[in-house]
């Protein structure tokens, strides 16, 4: 099932992924962190339910919880969203895919057992912007629903000395477009999500980071609590 909804933010990079999305599914073909999101299937199997990805793209972090989960997906890209049918069709699970964005989920207060959400929220421009996205996410989760999400870490060396607001290229066969990011510190982002309400169970670099300096990860990875 595709629905749209009309609260699409130009505060994100809707009309870029737009472009890249048929590309975007040959190359991002399975999860990249496929550990982090096996292990949260585990964690979360035995009670299964509702589960929310924020910014699913074509659909690849769904893979681990096709079964025992209700899914459902949401995008700001309706053509990511188009190549999400045609992922999961081809891995044979069902999703609910909605058309919208991060800043206003079009959901009731305490739908969701469960979210993830793999490198969206860095694409979200505007600190008032992200922190209401983050109110958004823990208000459609239910009491005491988890939420693991992950972001681009300021910390990595390819960004030293850089700004936090960096433009990162996507080569097509015809040209080159670029995507906004806003790069995350450990602190900024724990601040982030406990001023909303959240509270932290786990934050951790990626499984792949194996330099005994968190702070160089590439990513961010969190698990919170409502």
């Amino acid at each position: 099932m595709l629905q749209f909804s009309k609260a699409i933010s130009m505060t994100t990079n809707r009309k870029v992924f737009d472009q890249i999305a048929e590309s975007w599914y040959r190359v991002r073909h399975w999860p990249l962190l496929r550990e982090e999101l096996e292990e949260l299937a585990q964690r979360w199997q035995g009670t299964g339910g509702k589960l929310l990805n924020v910014g699913c793209a074509h659909g690849p972090d769904f893979l681990p919880f096709r079964q025992g989960f209700e899914l459902w997906g949401i995008d700001s890209s309706s053509a990511m969203l188009k190549q999400a049918l045609r992922y999961s069709a081809k891995f044979k699970f069902y999703v609910n895919l909605i058309a919208t964005d991060a800043l206003s989920l079009p959901f009731y207060d305490d739908t969701f057992d469960w979210a993830v959400s793999v490198a969206t929220y860095h694409h979200i421009k505007g600190g008032n912007e992200r922190e209401r996205a983050f109110e958004e996410l823990r208000r459609v989760l239910k009491p005491g629903g988890e939420a693991f999400l992950t972001v681009w870490n300021h910390g990595q060396p390819r960004f030293w000395l850089k700004s936090k607001e960096q433009e990162v290229v996507w080569r097509l066969s015809d040209r080159t477009v670029s995507r906004y990011y806003h790069l995350f510190s450990y602190r900024e982002l724990k601040g982030l999500l406990t001023q909303v309400g959240f509270k932290i169970i786990t934050m951790s670099p990626e499984k792949s980071h194996h330099f005994p300096i968190k702070n160089f990860s590439r990513n961010i990875c969190i698990l919170v609590k409502k």
